[in-house]
Protein backbone atom coordinates (compact mmCIF):
# COMPACT_ATOMS: atom_id res chain seq x y z
CA UNK A 1 0.00 0.00 0.00
CA UNK A 2 1.10 3.25 -0.30
CA UNK A 3 2.44 5.85 -3.68
CA UNK A 4 5.45 4.55 -5.36
CA UNK A 5 7.72 7.19 -6.81
CA UNK A 6 9.91 5.00 -8.88
CA UNK A 7 8.63 6.13 -12.18
CA UNK A 8 10.99 8.25 -14.10
CA UNK A 9 7.49 9.55 -16.22
CA UNK A 10 5.61 10.64 -13.24
CA UNK A 11 3.89 13.40 -13.77
CA UNK A 12 3.57 16.81 -11.31
CA UNK A 13 0.02 15.77 -10.37
CA UNK A 14 1.42 12.25 -9.62
CA UNK A 15 3.73 13.73 -7.60
CA UNK A 16 1.76 15.94 -5.68
CA UNK A 17 -1.12 13.02 -5.19
CA UNK A 18 2.11 10.94 -3.61
CA UNK A 19 2.65 12.90 -0.94
CA UNK A 20 -0.77 13.28 -0.07
CA UNK A 21 -1.56 9.58 -0.32
CA UNK A 22 1.69 8.45 1.53
CA UNK A 23 0.76 10.69 4.01
CA UNK A 24 -2.50 9.65 4.79
CA UNK A 25 -1.85 5.29 3.91
CA UNK A 26 2.03 5.13 5.05
CA UNK A 27 1.55 4.41 8.59
CA UNK A 28 -2.38 3.95 8.48
CA UNK A 29 -3.08 0.75 6.95
CA UNK A 30 -6.68 -0.28 7.79
CA UNK A 31 -6.18 -4.20 7.42
CA UNK A 32 -8.66 -6.44 8.83
CA UNK A 33 -7.47 -9.84 9.75
CA UNK A 34 -9.36 -12.84 10.48
CA UNK A 35 -8.36 -15.75 13.17
CA UNK A 36 -4.79 -17.76 11.87
CA UNK A 37 -4.24 -14.70 8.79
CA UNK A 38 -0.59 -13.54 9.05
CA UNK A 39 0.25 -10.07 9.98
CA UNK A 40 2.90 -8.62 7.91
CA UNK A 41 6.19 -8.14 10.24
CA UNK A 42 8.90 -6.16 8.45
CA UNK A 43 12.70 -5.47 10.02
CA UNK A 44 14.02 -2.57 8.86
CA UNK A 45 17.00 -1.67 10.46
CA UNK A 46 19.48 -2.09 12.92
CA UNK A 47 22.42 0.57 14.60
CA UNK A 48 24.13 2.25 17.17
CA UNK A 49 21.59 3.73 19.65
CA UNK A 50 23.28 7.15 20.05
CA UNK A 51 23.83 7.61 16.11
CA UNK A 52 20.76 7.98 14.19
CA UNK A 53 22.38 8.27 11.02
CA UNK A 54 24.01 5.62 11.00
CA UNK A 55 22.24 2.55 10.53
CA UNK A 56 22.48 -1.26 8.66
CA UNK A 57 20.32 -3.57 7.23
CA UNK A 58 18.64 -6.24 9.77
CA UNK A 59 20.41 -9.03 8.48
CA UNK A 60 24.00 -7.20 8.65
CA UNK A 61 23.69 -8.98 11.83
CA UNK A 62 24.11 -12.67 11.53
CA UNK A 63 20.48 -13.82 12.56
CA UNK A 64 18.25 -16.02 11.58
CA UNK A 65 18.69 -15.28 7.71
CA UNK A 66 15.89 -17.00 5.62
CA UNK A 67 17.11 -18.35 2.19
CA UNK A 68 15.63 -15.52 -0.17
CA UNK A 69 15.17 -12.37 1.96
CA UNK A 70 11.96 -10.32 0.54
CA UNK A 71 12.60 -6.57 0.24
CA UNK A 72 9.39 -4.94 1.00
CA UNK A 73 8.60 -2.11 -2.15
CA UNK A 74 9.21 1.57 -0.63
CA UNK A 75 8.19 5.24 -1.61
CA UNK A 76 10.85 7.47 -2.38
CA UNK A 77 10.79 9.18 1.51
CA UNK A 78 11.19 6.42 3.24
CA UNK A 79 14.27 5.27 1.08
CA UNK A 80 15.62 8.46 2.24
CA UNK A 81 14.95 8.35 5.76
CA UNK A 82 17.18 5.32 5.17
CA UNK A 83 14.41 2.66 5.68
CA UNK A 84 15.11 -0.83 4.02
CA UNK A 85 12.30 -2.87 4.98
CA UNK A 86 12.56 -7.29 4.89
CA UNK A 87 10.46 -9.81 6.05
CA UNK A 88 11.41 -10.42 9.11
CA UNK A 89 11.78 -13.68 10.27
CA UNK A 90 9.30 -14.33 13.26
CA UNK A 91 5.82 -15.38 12.15
CA UNK A 92 2.61 -13.39 13.83
CA UNK A 93 -0.30 -15.11 13.20
CA UNK A 94 -3.49 -12.88 14.17
CA UNK A 95 -4.52 -14.31 17.50
CA UNK A 96 -2.14 -17.09 17.98
CA UNK A 97 -0.24 -17.71 20.72
CA UNK A 98 3.04 -19.08 20.56
CA UNK A 99 5.82 -19.96 23.22
CA UNK A 100 9.03 -20.05 23.05
CA UNK A 101 8.73 -21.32 19.50
CA UNK A 102 12.33 -21.95 17.54
CA UNK A 103 13.29 -19.25 14.84
CA UNK A 104 16.54 -20.88 13.96
CA UNK A 105 19.13 -22.91 15.40
CA UNK A 106 22.54 -22.05 14.48
CA UNK A 107 26.47 -22.29 14.51
CA UNK A 108 28.21 -18.53 15.11
CA UNK A 109 31.36 -18.82 13.96
CA UNK A 110 34.38 -16.54 15.71
CA UNK A 111 33.64 -13.68 13.32
CA UNK A 112 29.82 -13.71 13.72
CA UNK A 113 30.30 -13.59 17.53
CA UNK A 114 32.97 -10.59 16.85
CA UNK A 115 30.46 -8.86 14.53
CA UNK A 116 27.43 -9.02 17.75
CA UNK A 117 30.13 -8.08 20.21
CA UNK A 118 31.09 -5.21 18.54
CA UNK A 119 27.16 -4.33 17.95
CA UNK A 120 26.34 -4.84 21.61
CA UNK A 121 29.51 -2.89 22.70
CA UNK A 122 27.86 0.10 20.50
CA UNK A 123 24.26 -0.59 22.11
CA UNK A 124 23.07 -1.82 18.95
CA UNK A 125 18.78 -1.31 18.53
CA UNK A 126 16.68 -3.22 15.82
CA UNK A 127 13.50 -1.81 14.82
CA UNK A 128 10.54 -3.38 12.96
CA UNK A 129 7.06 -2.75 11.75
CA UNK A 130 4.03 -4.79 12.37
CA UNK A 131 1.14 -3.66 10.47
CA UNK A 132 3.00 -0.22 10.20
CA UNK A 133 3.35 -0.22 14.18
CA UNK A 134 6.82 0.76 15.05
CA UNK A 135 8.80 -1.29 17.52
CA UNK A 136 12.44 -1.23 18.70
CA UNK A 137 14.60 -3.27 20.77
CA UNK A 138 18.23 -3.73 22.08
CA UNK A 139 19.82 -6.83 20.59
CA UNK A 140 21.84 -7.42 23.65
CA UNK A 141 23.45 -5.77 26.98
CA UNK A 142 26.75 -5.21 28.45
CA UNK A 143 27.74 -6.18 31.95
CA UNK A 144 30.12 -3.46 33.18
CA UNK A 145 29.01 -3.05 36.88
CA UNK A 146 32.05 -2.71 38.96
CA UNK A 147 34.73 -3.01 36.39
CA UNK A 148 36.90 -0.20 35.71
CA UNK A 149 38.58 -1.65 32.72
CA UNK A 150 36.75 -1.81 29.78
CA UNK A 151 38.03 -5.25 28.95
CA UNK A 152 36.83 -7.20 31.89
CA UNK A 153 33.35 -6.27 30.52
CA UNK A 154 31.02 -8.99 29.20
CA UNK A 155 28.61 -8.69 26.96
CA UNK A 156 25.40 -11.01 26.48
CA UNK A 157 22.95 -11.55 22.56
CA UNK A 158 19.40 -11.75 23.57
CA UNK A 159 18.45 -14.73 22.12
CA UNK A 160 14.26 -14.93 23.11
CA UNK A 161 12.26 -11.80 22.18
CA UNK A 162 8.52 -11.97 23.91
CA UNK A 163 5.46 -9.84 21.33
CA UNK A 164 2.81 -8.98 23.43
CA UNK A 165 0.19 -7.66 20.43
CA UNK A 166 -3.11 -6.05 21.50
CA UNK A 167 -6.75 -5.93 19.15
CA UNK A 168 -9.60 -5.03 18.74
CA UNK A 169 -12.03 -6.95 16.76
CA UNK A 170 -10.36 -7.83 13.58
CA UNK A 171 -7.42 -5.03 13.87
CA UNK A 172 -4.24 -4.59 15.23
CA UNK A 173 -4.01 -1.88 18.06
CA UNK A 174 -0.19 -2.05 19.94
CA UNK A 175 2.46 -4.14 20.05
CA UNK A 176 4.92 -4.40 22.35
CA UNK A 177 8.16 -5.93 22.47
CA UNK A 178 10.56 -7.45 24.90
CA UNK A 179 13.58 -9.45 25.45
CA UNK A 180 14.14 -12.27 27.95
CA UNK A 181 17.04 -11.18 29.98
CA UNK A 182 17.06 -15.16 31.54
CA UNK A 183 17.82 -16.41 27.46
CA UNK A 184 21.23 -14.84 26.63
CA UNK A 185 24.17 -15.88 25.01
CA UNK A 186 27.65 -14.98 25.96
CA UNK A 187 29.55 -13.18 23.16
CA UNK A 188 32.83 -11.84 25.34
CA UNK A 189 35.29 -13.92 23.36
CA UNK A 190 35.86 -14.97 20.16
CA UNK A 191 34.68 -18.65 19.94
CA UNK A 192 32.31 -20.91 17.97
CA UNK A 193 28.77 -20.75 19.47
CA UNK A 194 25.89 -22.80 19.15
CA UNK A 195 22.44 -20.23 19.46
CA UNK A 196 18.91 -21.34 19.18
CA UNK A 197 17.10 -18.29 18.25
CA UNK A 198 13.25 -18.09 19.83
CA UNK A 199 10.40 -16.12 20.17
CA UNK A 200 6.84 -15.74 21.73
CA UNK A 201 3.72 -14.43 20.90
CA UNK A 202 0.62 -13.55 23.27
CA UNK A 203 -1.99 -11.82 22.19
CA UNK A 204 -4.92 -9.53 24.24
CA UNK A 205 -8.24 -7.95 23.72
CA UNK A 206 -8.51 -4.00 24.20
CA UNK A 207 -11.32 -1.66 23.77
CA UNK A 208 -8.53 1.68 22.67
CA UNK A 209 -10.53 2.00 18.66
CA UNK A 210 -8.70 1.76 15.62
CA UNK A 211 -8.72 5.74 15.11
CA UNK A 212 -6.30 6.04 18.48
CA UNK A 213 -3.83 3.42 17.99
CA UNK A 214 -0.78 6.36 17.11
CA UNK A 215 -1.82 8.37 19.67
CA UNK A 216 0.66 6.47 22.06
CA UNK A 217 3.41 7.52 20.38
CA UNK A 218 2.52 11.16 20.59
CA UNK A 219 1.89 11.23 23.81
CA UNK A 220 5.23 11.79 24.98
CA UNK A 221 5.60 15.05 23.55
CA UNK A 222 1.96 16.37 24.85
CA UNK A 223 3.00 15.43 28.63
CA UNK A 224 2.27 18.14 31.03
CA UNK A 225 5.93 18.93 31.73
CA UNK A 226 6.83 18.95 28.52
CA UNK A 227 3.56 21.76 27.52
CA UNK A 228 5.06 23.69 30.35
CA UNK A 229 8.44 24.26 28.87
CA UNK A 230 7.31 24.89 25.09
CA UNK A 231 4.42 27.46 26.33
CA UNK A 232 7.26 29.22 28.48
CA UNK A 233 9.42 29.15 25.02
CA UNK A 234 6.30 30.77 23.60
CA UNK A 235 5.43 33.47 26.71
CA UNK A 236 9.76 34.45 26.61
CA UNK A 237 9.21 34.74 22.60
CA UNK A 238 6.25 37.28 22.85
CA UNK A 239 7.82 39.02 25.33
CA UNK A 240 10.64 39.51 23.14
CA UNK A 241 8.21 40.65 20.78
CA UNK A 242 6.51 43.22 22.58
CA UNK A 243 9.94 44.80 24.01
CA UNK A 244 11.02 45.29 19.80
CA UNK A 245 7.66 46.67 19.03
CA UNK A 246 7.58 49.04 22.20
CA UNK A 247 11.13 49.92 21.06
CA UNK A 248 10.51 50.52 17.22
CA UNK A 249 7.29 51.78 18.20
CA UNK A 250 9.06 54.77 20.28
CA UNK A 251 11.70 54.86 17.17
CA UNK A 252 8.71 55.31 14.30
CA UNK A 253 6.12 57.54 16.48
CA UNK A 254 9.04 59.67 18.17
CA UNK A 255 12.44 60.40 16.53
CA UNK A 256 10.62 59.66 13.20
CA UNK A 257 7.80 61.75 13.71
CA UNK A 258 9.54 65.18 14.84
CA UNK A 259 11.66 64.40 11.44
CA UNK A 260 9.06 64.34 9.89
CA UNK A 261 7.67 67.60 11.08
CA UNK A 262 10.89 69.69 11.30
CA UNK A 263 11.74 68.52 7.95
CA UNK A 264 8.29 69.87 6.26
CA UNK A 265 8.52 73.33 7.98
CA UNK A 266 12.21 73.32 7.30
CA UNK A 267 13.23 73.96 10.67
CA UNK A 268 16.21 71.92 10.80
CA UNK A 269 19.11 72.71 13.74
CA UNK A 270 22.73 71.25 14.11
CA UNK A 271 20.87 68.96 16.88
CA UNK A 272 18.09 68.14 14.58
CA UNK A 273 20.81 66.70 11.85
CA UNK A 274 22.68 64.49 14.23
CA UNK A 275 19.47 62.98 14.99
CA UNK A 276 17.55 62.69 11.95
CA UNK A 277 21.52 61.80 9.41
CA UNK A 278 19.21 59.50 7.30
CA UNK A 279 17.83 62.50 5.39
CA UNK A 280 20.41 63.84 4.06
CA UNK A 281 21.54 60.25 2.07
CA UNK A 282 17.96 60.06 0.06
CA UNK A 283 19.91 60.52 -3.10
CA UNK A 284 21.84 57.02 -2.36
CA UNK A 285 19.28 54.82 -0.46
CA UNK A 286 17.93 53.68 -3.71
CA UNK A 287 21.26 53.17 -5.23
CA UNK A 288 21.15 49.77 -6.33
CA UNK A 289 23.56 47.07 -4.32
CA UNK A 290 26.91 45.54 -5.49
CA UNK A 291 26.72 42.32 -7.04
CA UNK A 292 22.88 42.90 -8.11
CA UNK A 293 22.91 38.99 -9.96
CA UNK A 294 23.87 37.37 -6.52
CA UNK A 295 21.29 39.71 -4.53
CA UNK A 296 18.03 38.86 -6.87
CA UNK A 297 19.57 35.19 -6.23
CA UNK A 298 19.45 35.13 -2.98
CA UNK A 299 16.12 36.89 -2.64
CA UNK A 300 14.14 34.31 -4.99
CA UNK A 301 15.69 31.34 -3.09
CA UNK A 302 14.68 32.74 0.31
CA UNK A 303 11.16 33.44 -1.39
CA UNK A 304 10.99 29.57 -2.09
CA UNK A 305 12.19 28.42 0.74
CA UNK A 306 9.45 30.46 2.47
CA UNK A 307 6.98 28.90 0.42
CA UNK A 308 8.16 25.42 0.92
CA UNK A 309 8.16 26.31 4.98
CA UNK A 310 4.69 27.22 5.26
CA UNK A 311 3.25 24.35 3.08
CA UNK A 312 5.60 22.00 5.28
CA UNK A 313 3.42 23.66 8.32
CA UNK A 314 0.11 23.71 6.35
CA UNK A 315 0.65 19.55 5.95
CA UNK A 316 1.51 19.10 9.68
CA UNK A 317 -0.95 21.17 11.07
CA UNK A 318 -3.01 18.95 9.19
CA UNK A 319 -2.13 16.02 10.51
CA UNK A 320 0.18 14.31 8.00
CA UNK A 321 3.06 13.90 9.64
CA UNK A 322 2.11 11.81 12.38
CA UNK A 323 4.71 9.91 14.09
CA UNK A 324 6.38 6.91 12.00
CA UNK A 325 4.70 7.78 8.65
CA UNK A 326 7.47 6.71 7.12
CA UNK A 327 9.29 8.92 4.98
CA UNK A 328 6.76 11.40 4.52
CA UNK A 329 8.27 14.31 5.79
CA UNK A 330 11.23 13.46 2.98
CA UNK A 331 8.79 12.89 -0.19
CA UNK A 332 6.80 16.06 0.74
CA UNK A 333 10.01 18.32 0.72
CA UNK A 334 11.34 16.88 -2.39
CA UNK A 335 7.94 17.60 -4.00
CA UNK A 336 7.28 20.76 -2.56
CA UNK A 337 10.60 22.24 -2.96
CA UNK A 338 10.61 21.14 -7.09
CA UNK A 339 7.18 22.22 -7.40
CA UNK A 340 7.42 26.26 -5.77
CA UNK A 341 10.90 26.42 -7.94
CA UNK A 342 9.16 28.85 -10.53
CA UNK A 343 8.34 31.31 -7.61
CA UNK A 344 12.06 31.69 -6.79
CA UNK A 345 12.66 31.97 -10.48
CA UNK A 346 9.88 34.47 -10.93
CA UNK A 347 10.85 37.07 -7.74
CA UNK A 348 14.90 36.21 -8.93
CA UNK A 349 14.18 37.36 -12.27
CA UNK A 350 12.04 40.44 -12.00
CA UNK A 351 13.99 41.72 -9.19
CA UNK A 352 16.62 41.69 -10.98
CA UNK A 353 14.84 43.51 -14.10
CA UNK A 354 14.37 45.82 -11.37
CA UNK A 355 17.90 46.43 -10.58
CA UNK A 356 18.30 46.96 -14.40
CA UNK A 357 20.27 43.96 -14.47
CA UNK A 358 20.80 42.81 -18.10
CA UNK A 359 21.86 39.23 -17.90
CA UNK A 360 18.66 37.61 -16.40
CA UNK A 361 19.68 33.78 -17.90
CA UNK A 362 22.78 33.62 -15.75
CA UNK A 363 20.84 34.98 -13.03
CA UNK A 364 18.19 32.25 -13.48
CA UNK A 365 20.68 29.45 -13.58
CA UNK A 366 22.58 30.85 -10.42
CA UNK A 367 18.84 30.70 -8.33
CA UNK A 368 18.62 27.39 -9.37
CA UNK A 369 21.60 26.41 -8.24
CA UNK A 370 22.31 28.61 -5.21
CA UNK A 371 20.55 26.27 -2.79
CA UNK A 372 20.72 23.08 -4.53
CA UNK A 373 24.50 23.49 -5.24
CA UNK A 374 26.00 23.59 -1.99
CA UNK A 375 23.42 19.99 -1.02
CA UNK A 376 24.04 18.37 -4.13
CA UNK A 377 28.03 18.63 -2.94
CA UNK A 378 27.31 18.38 0.50
CA UNK A 379 24.98 15.03 -0.37
CA UNK A 380 27.80 13.71 -3.11
CA UNK A 381 30.34 13.51 0.08
CA UNK A 382 27.49 12.21 2.94
CA UNK A 383 26.57 9.61 0.29
CA UNK A 384 29.94 8.06 -0.37
CA UNK A 385 30.50 7.89 3.61
CA UNK A 386 27.66 6.05 3.83
CA UNK A 387 28.90 3.86 0.52
CA UNK A 388 32.30 3.32 2.83
CA UNK A 389 30.48 2.42 6.02
CA UNK A 390 27.48 -0.02 4.16
CA UNK A 391 24.90 2.00 6.22
CA UNK A 392 21.51 2.20 4.75
CA UNK A 393 22.07 5.90 4.49
CA UNK A 394 23.55 5.63 1.30
CA UNK A 395 21.29 6.26 -1.71
CA UNK A 396 20.57 3.38 -4.02
CA UNK A 397 21.33 4.78 -8.06
CA UNK A 398 17.65 4.16 -8.89
CA UNK A 399 16.86 6.55 -6.28
CA UNK A 400 19.60 8.93 -7.42
CA UNK A 401 18.39 9.05 -10.57
CA UNK A 402 14.63 9.87 -9.83
CA UNK A 403 15.57 12.73 -7.86
CA UNK A 404 17.89 14.02 -10.49
CA UNK A 405 14.95 13.07 -12.99
CA UNK A 406 12.58 15.78 -10.95
CA UNK A 407 14.99 18.26 -10.76
CA UNK A 408 15.18 18.04 -15.16
CA UNK A 409 11.69 17.27 -15.56
CA UNK A 410 10.12 19.38 -12.88
CA UNK A 411 11.98 21.86 -11.11
CA UNK A 412 14.24 23.11 -13.69
CA UNK A 413 11.38 24.07 -16.28
CA UNK A 414 9.59 25.55 -13.31
CA UNK A 415 12.35 28.06 -12.67
CA UNK A 416 12.51 28.71 -16.48
CA UNK A 417 8.99 29.06 -16.55
CA UNK A 418 9.07 31.56 -13.39
CA UNK A 419 11.85 33.17 -14.80
CA UNK A 420 9.90 33.93 -18.08
CA UNK A 421 7.19 35.24 -16.23
CA UNK A 422 9.24 37.80 -14.84
CA UNK A 423 10.35 39.29 -17.22
CA UNK A 424 7.64 39.68 -19.01
CA UNK A 425 6.07 41.21 -15.98
CA UNK A 426 8.09 44.64 -16.31
CA UNK A 427 7.62 45.52 -12.83
CA UNK A 428 10.05 49.07 -11.87
CA UNK A 429 11.75 49.38 -8.79
CA UNK A 430 9.57 51.83 -6.59
CA UNK A 431 11.43 54.38 -5.25
CA UNK A 432 10.34 57.32 -3.45
CA UNK A 433 13.76 59.18 -4.05
CA UNK A 434 15.76 60.19 -7.28
CA UNK A 435 19.53 58.99 -7.05
CA UNK A 436 21.92 60.93 -7.62
CA UNK A 437 24.60 60.59 -10.28
CA UNK A 438 27.22 59.81 -8.05
CA UNK A 439 27.51 57.78 -4.38
CA UNK A 440 28.21 60.12 -1.68
CA UNK A 441 31.03 58.89 0.66
CA UNK A 442 30.29 57.13 4.03
CA UNK A 443 31.95 58.94 6.90
CA UNK A 444 34.14 56.33 9.19
CA UNK A 445 32.35 54.16 11.21
CA UNK A 446 32.94 52.67 14.97
CA UNK A 447 33.78 49.42 15.05
CA UNK A 448 30.33 48.08 16.45
CA UNK A 449 28.64 50.00 13.45
CA UNK A 450 30.82 47.23 11.07
CA UNK A 451 28.86 44.71 9.27
CA UNK A 452 30.16 41.54 11.75
CA UNK A 453 29.22 43.56 15.34
CA UNK A 454 25.73 44.32 13.46
CA UNK A 455 25.50 40.59 12.17
CA UNK A 456 26.24 39.15 15.77
CA UNK A 457 23.66 41.64 17.64
CA UNK A 458 20.81 41.04 14.92
CA UNK A 459 20.76 37.73 15.06
CA UNK A 460 21.37 37.06 18.79
CA UNK A 461 17.72 38.03 19.70
CA UNK A 462 15.72 35.80 17.05
CA UNK A 463 17.67 32.79 17.93
CA UNK A 464 17.02 33.46 21.86
CA UNK A 465 13.14 33.24 20.95
CA UNK A 466 13.48 29.32 19.37
CA UNK A 467 16.40 28.37 21.11
CA UNK A 468 14.15 26.02 23.73
CA UNK A 469 12.12 24.85 20.57
CA UNK A 470 15.40 23.83 19.53
CA UNK A 471 16.51 21.47 21.96
CA UNK A 472 13.00 19.63 21.15
CA UNK A 473 13.98 19.65 17.35
CA UNK A 474 16.83 18.42 17.65
CA UNK A 475 16.37 15.67 20.09
CA UNK A 476 13.79 14.25 17.65
CA UNK A 477 15.71 14.62 14.16
CA UNK A 478 18.75 13.49 15.81
CA UNK A 479 17.99 11.28 18.57
CA UNK A 480 14.54 9.12 19.14
CA UNK A 481 12.16 11.71 21.01
CA UNK A 482 8.88 12.32 19.18
CA UNK A 483 8.07 15.80 18.21
CA UNK A 484 3.99 16.29 17.31
CA UNK A 485 3.34 19.73 18.47
CA UNK A 486 3.35 21.69 15.38
CA UNK A 487 1.33 24.17 16.46
CA UNK A 488 3.49 25.26 18.88
CA UNK A 489 6.45 24.89 16.28
CA UNK A 490 4.48 27.01 14.02
CA UNK A 491 3.45 29.92 16.21
CA UNK A 492 7.15 29.86 17.31
CA UNK A 493 8.34 30.35 13.81
CA UNK A 494 5.81 33.22 13.29
CA UNK A 495 7.82 34.59 16.31
CA UNK A 496 11.11 34.29 15.05
CA UNK A 497 9.97 35.90 11.66
CA UNK A 498 8.56 39.53 13.28
CA UNK A 499 11.63 39.65 15.81
CA UNK A 500 13.85 39.13 12.52
CA UNK A 501 12.40 41.74 10.52
CA UNK A 502 11.96 44.18 13.73
CA UNK A 503 15.79 43.68 14.71
CA UNK A 504 16.26 44.31 11.37
CA UNK A 505 14.56 47.10 10.87
CA UNK A 506 15.89 48.84 13.41
CA UNK A 507 19.53 48.31 12.71
CA UNK A 508 18.93 49.85 8.98
CA UNK A 509 17.27 52.37 10.58
CA UNK A 510 20.62 53.48 13.04
CA UNK A 511 22.62 52.82 10.02
CA UNK A 512 20.59 55.32 7.76
CA UNK A 513 20.90 57.35 10.55
CA UNK A 514 24.77 57.59 10.51
CA UNK A 515 24.70 58.42 7.25
CA UNK A 516 25.84 54.86 6.01
CA UNK A 517 23.59 54.21 2.98
CA UNK A 518 25.05 50.52 1.72
CA UNK A 519 22.09 49.07 3.66
CA UNK A 520 21.20 46.12 1.04
CA UNK A 521 23.72 43.26 1.78
CA UNK A 522 23.73 44.91 5.34
CA UNK A 523 19.61 44.14 5.87
CA UNK A 524 20.17 40.41 4.35
CA UNK A 525 22.71 39.39 5.92
CA UNK A 526 21.36 41.10 9.45
CA UNK A 527 18.22 38.69 8.69
CA UNK A 528 20.11 35.68 8.03
CA UNK A 529 22.56 35.78 10.93
CA UNK A 530 20.26 33.73 12.92
CA UNK A 531 20.94 30.52 10.52
CA UNK A 532 24.61 30.94 12.03
CA UNK A 533 23.63 31.33 15.65
CA UNK A 534 21.71 27.84 14.89
CA UNK A 535 25.04 26.50 13.05
CA UNK A 536 27.06 27.34 16.41
CA UNK A 537 23.69 25.80 18.26
CA UNK A 538 24.99 22.69 16.23
CA UNK A 539 28.15 23.12 18.13
CA UNK A 540 26.57 22.85 21.86
CA UNK A 541 24.43 19.98 21.35
CA UNK A 542 26.41 17.71 19.47
CA UNK A 543 29.56 18.17 22.73
CA UNK A 544 27.10 19.03 25.73
CA UNK A 545 23.79 17.18 24.69
CA UNK A 546 24.27 14.25 22.61
CA UNK A 547 26.23 11.24 23.03
CA UNK A 548 26.92 11.02 18.88
CA UNK A 549 30.32 10.05 18.02
CA UNK A 550 32.03 8.52 14.84
CA UNK A 551 33.24 10.12 11.38
CA UNK A 552 29.97 8.72 9.92
CA UNK A 553 27.21 10.05 12.12
CA UNK A 554 29.48 13.76 12.73
CA UNK A 555 30.28 14.25 9.10
CA UNK A 556 25.72 13.13 8.98
CA UNK A 557 25.10 15.96 11.66
CA UNK A 558 27.64 18.78 10.63
CA UNK A 559 27.09 18.52 7.01
CA UNK A 560 23.75 18.52 6.73
CA UNK A 561 22.91 20.68 9.46
CA UNK A 562 25.34 23.28 7.19
CA UNK A 563 22.54 23.13 4.31
CA UNK A 564 19.39 23.59 7.17
CA UNK A 565 21.14 26.49 8.42
CA UNK A 566 22.11 28.10 5.43
CA UNK A 567 18.72 27.24 3.66
CA UNK A 568 17.71 29.20 7.25
CA UNK A 569 19.96 31.96 6.59
CA UNK A 570 18.59 32.57 2.35
CA UNK A 571 14.89 32.62 3.97
CA UNK A 572 15.66 35.00 7.17
CA UNK A 573 17.81 37.05 4.77
CA UNK A 574 14.89 37.33 2.39
CA UNK A 575 12.40 38.56 5.40
CA UNK A 576 14.93 40.80 7.08
CA UNK A 577 15.75 42.51 3.73
CA UNK A 578 11.91 42.82 2.75
CA UNK A 579 11.21 44.31 6.10
CA UNK A 580 13.63 47.20 5.73
CA UNK A 581 12.75 47.73 2.02
CA UNK A 582 9.40 48.70 3.26
CA UNK A 583 10.27 50.76 5.92
CA UNK A 584 13.15 53.31 3.97
CA UNK A 585 10.42 53.35 1.41
CA UNK A 586 7.77 54.49 3.78
CA UNK A 587 10.15 56.86 6.01
CA UNK A 588 11.70 58.37 2.72
CA UNK A 589 7.78 58.40 1.16
CA UNK A 590 7.08 61.17 4.02
CA UNK A 591 9.55 63.33 3.68
CA UNK A 592 10.05 65.91 -0.31
CA UNK A 593 13.13 64.71 -1.35
CA UNK A 594 14.62 67.57 -3.46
Amino acid sequence: MGCRVLDPTMSVALLLLCVGVTGVLSGASDHRYKADDTVPLYANKVGPFHNPSETYRYFDLPFCTPEHVKEKREALGEVLNGDRLVEAPYKLEFRVDHDSKSVCRRKLSKEDVAKFRGAVAKDYYFQMYFDDLPLWGFIGKADKEGKTDPSENKYFLYRHIHFEVLYNKDRVIEINVQTDPSALVDVTEDREVEVEFLYSTKWKETVIPFEQRMEKYSKSSSLPHHLEVHWFSIINSCVTVLLLTGFLATILMRVLKNDFVKYAHDEESAEDQEESGWKYIHGDVFRFPKHKSLFAACLGTGTQLFTLTIFIFILALVGVFYPYNRGALFTALVVIYALTSGIAGYTATSFYLQLEGTNWVRNLILTGCLFCGPLFLTFCFLNTVAIAYSATAALPFGTILVILLIWTLVTFPLLVLGGVAGKNSKVEFQAPCRTTKYPREVPPMPWYRHTVPQMAMAGFLPFSAIYIELYYIFASVWGHRIYTIYSILFIVFIILLIVTAFITVALTYFQLAAEDHEWWWRAYLCGGSTGLFVYGYCLYYYYARSDMSGFMQTSFFFGYMACVCYAFFLLLGMIGFRASLLFVRHIYKSIKCE
